[in-house]
């Protein structure tokens, strides 16, 4: 079994973290060594659910936050393992989150007696699709880890700064008819995929909004991802799909945004294929923890677990090193000045 050392500096349990393999689906090994380092301290209760760990204190606070990182990475790129170079950590999963969840593990060690309880988890699946992510699973089986939080702090990668709520995900399929035919006789048919230029002309028109909530905005968009049609290449296509993919303010729930797509579209057959609400920013009852970090608050111009704390009404924002730029590209890194400034903050917090 691998082994962890959670009182280790930031940069070596980083490191570390890294030259554990862990693309989703196979993060069985970094959950061994995560869930060995955190039974080994005596004032956490470690549960484990699937290849999740849940480590929490039980000090009678008066109040309780929640702390998350998701173990798992995108495919390696030739980015294994670490090394540290120029004042930055680089190398497979260092930037989207080992950074991050080496910051959990350290305070986990080394705050034994937070002026509030905690509740850490570091979860399995979250760079895949929905309906493995690990948060939802132990949301599913063992709501009771996760519901007496008062506030959740999710360390993606933020540039060490706070990024409030998320914006909501809609992904449709704009399905153009047409007609088949022989290419020979091209004009005996209808061809979708000519057809489906002015879906593409209507999208390139399309001025998505920018909506404030608390003073932040989210800039919402809507464009074609993908465009598929023909079955060979020697038969007029009769069908032309056209995937959109739209992000919407915190304020909309999923069905305003379908409505939305569906009115631009509406002579023709939309299929949704995914749509998952945003996250409020609730700066009201989460200002407190922006104030303390010291940091000025940014929309979150994408999606991310906040949402799904929110579905739980639970406040929640990112927090973590690292730009979220660098995230899944083969050259990832995190800065060590943000791997200290996020220790050194949430320390502060925590007393």
């Amino acid at each position: 079994m691998s082994t962890l050392d959670p009182t280790a500096d930031v940069v070596t349990l980083t490191r570390a973290l890294v030259d554990l393999p862990s693309e989703s689906g196979a993060e069985a090994r970094i959950a061994d060594a995560v869930e060995g380092a955190l039974r080994a301290l005596p004032h956490l209760t470690v549960d484990r659910v699937g290849n999740s760990v849940v480590a929490r204190t039980g000090l009678g606070r008066s109040a309780r936050a929640l702390i998350a990182g998701h173990l798992d990475t995108v495919p390696a790129a030739g980015n294994l393992p670490a090394r540290l170079a120029d004042g930055r950590v680089h190398g497979l999963g260092a930037c989207d989150m080992k950074g991050g969840v080496a910051v959990a593990l350290r305070l986990a060690a080394t705050v034994p007696a937070p002026e509030r309880d905690l509740t850490y988890v570091f979860y399995e699946c979250e760079e895949v699709e929905g309906d493995r992510n690990g948060l939802a699973r132990i949301g599913a089986e063992r709501p009771e880890l996760l519901a007496d939080a008062g506030l959740a702090i999710l360390m993606e990668p933020s540039d060490a700064g706070v990024e409030a709520g998320c914006q909501g995900i809609l992904t449709a399929d704009i399905v153009v008819r047409g007609a088949r035919a022989h290419t020979a006789r091209a004009w005996q048919g209808v061809n979708a995929a000519h057809r489906a230029g002015e879906v593409l002309r209507r999208l390139d028109a399309h001025r998505p909004e920018r909506v404030v909530i608390d003073g932040l905005e989210y800039r919402e968009g809507l464009g074609a991802v993908a465009v598929r049609a023909g079955v060979a290449g020697n038969v007029v296509p009769d069908e032309c799909v056209v995937t959109v993919n739209c992000r919407f303010a915190p304020s909309r729930s999923p069905e305003e945004a379908e409505a939305c797509v569906r009115g631009l579209f509406p002579e023709y057959e939309v299929r949704v294929t995914e749509a998952v609400a945003g996250a409020l920013p609730h700066l009201d009852r989460v200002g407190g923890l922006v104030a303390a970090l010291g940091a000025e608050p940014r929309p979150k111009l994408g999606w991310t677990d906040v949402a799904r704390f929110a579905a739980l009404g639970v406040p929640a924002l990112n927090y973590g090193p690292g730009d979220p730029a660098l995230a899944h590209t083969a050259g990832e890194y995190v800065p060590v000045e943000h791997l200290q400034r996020c220790e050194a903050g949430l320390r502060a917090w925590l007393g």
